[in-house]
């Protein structure tokens, strides 16, 4: 943090304006009697190893993951954004702005507006967004750095003065050292402070966000070599047909020593298909409930796979609400949410 011989006060410095914005925005919802979770809970912080409210309360979003925004723009509507906030009862969106894949890479301008459209629509409906940086091929998030300092300033510019977003800047690095993954850490979050120097970042771990399970490591690396910045969570992938007991494990021992925020689960197989094992999820959300670790699940589409909510053909209709358009899992995903 700078220091300043003379530092600026009140409303005329940028802290001063940055809160002024955020406290109006929360009274204006405030003010028409909605009770959602971004009026309640305002400015996040990291507080320990909690997220923590602006009133320096643990909370714990839940939620849901777009899918890739590139295939699935269609299932991110303002009726299906209504269904979350209002039917679900969602506190959080994670839109996932892939850069390969068709995505980001192929229109920067385009899929960067459409991130702050969806971002946009999930704070009209009082829910906070995660700003997922969908790294996956290349597995090395240093392959994209360029293009992420492009992205985060262009975010973090936009979303400066709003308490509802979280900077997730790499989803799974994959086939690369935590050192890499630090070292990435370390050029990116300074290009989102320069702009917002008060919202939450979250820091992708090795292989594929399991602190380094899936390539034969654990949380020990990111413990013992943390990312050299405050106000940051690490992020812990899950699928709990694939992951078993050493990855709950590893999960709880993390979440003793570091703040986690689970963005990324399903009920499935790693690859999001195959049957539902809500035995083993359920073991993974009454851990998260009781350590009050924040999730988003993937994911809110109506892809083929068992692991989208929606049942396939959902996205070109206009019925978002009931159960009726839910997959098993969206039942079930739907129903611990609502809880």
């Amino acid at each position: 943090m700078h220091q300043r011989t003379t530092p600026p006060t009140g409303s005329a410095s940028p802290t001063g304006r940055r809160r002024l914005a955020r406290k109006a925005l929360i009274a204006a919802a405030s003010a028409l009697g909605v009770a959602t979770p971004l009026a309640a809970n305002g400015q996040l912080s990291v507080c320990g190893r909690q997220l923590c409210n602006a009133s320096g309360q643990p909370v714990a979003l839940n939620g849901m993951s777009t899918h890739g925004t590139q295939w699935y723009a269609q299932c991110v509507t303002g009726g299906s954004l209504d269904a979350l906030a209002k039917d679900w009862r969602a506190d959080v969106l994670r839109v996932s702005t892939y850069v390969q894949e068709d995505g980001y890479e192929t229109d920067p301008a385009g899929f960067t507006a459409r991130a702050q459209k969806f971002v946009d629509a999930a704070h009209a409906r009082g829910m906070y967004a995660v700003i997922d940086w969908h790294m996956l091929d290349p597995g090395d998030p240093n392959a994209n750095l360029s293009r992420a300092k492009t992205f985060f300033t262009a975010m973090a510019k936009k979303y400066k003065n709003h308490p509802g977003v979280l900077y997730e800047i790499a989803n799974e690095p994959s086939g690369v050292s935590w050192s890499a993954v630090k070292s990435y850490a370390e050029k990116i979050i300074p290009v989102i402070r320069a702009e917002d120097p008060d919202a939450v970042v979250l820091v992708g771990t090795r292989a594929w966000s399991s602190f380094g399970v899936s390539e034969g490591a654990n949380e020990s690396e990111v413990v013992n070599n943390p990312v050299r910045a405050s106000n940051i969570m690490y992020t812990f992938h899950f699928y709990a047909a694939s992951h078993r007991d050493e990855y709950l494990k590893t999960l709880d021992r993390a979440s003793d020593k570091l703040p986690v925020f689970v963005t990324e689960f399903g009920t499935q197989d790693y690859a999001g298909e195959g049957a539902n094992d809500f035995t083993m999820s359920q073991r993974y959300l009454d851990l998260m409930k009781r350590k009050k670790i924040s999730w988003t699940n993937w994911n809110y589409s109506d892809d083929h796979r068992s692991g989208a909510v929606f049942k396939t053909g959902t996205c070109d209709g206009s019925t978002w609400t009931g159960t009726g358009v839910l997959k098993e899992a969206g039942v079930w995903i739907r129903e611990r949410i609502r809880q």
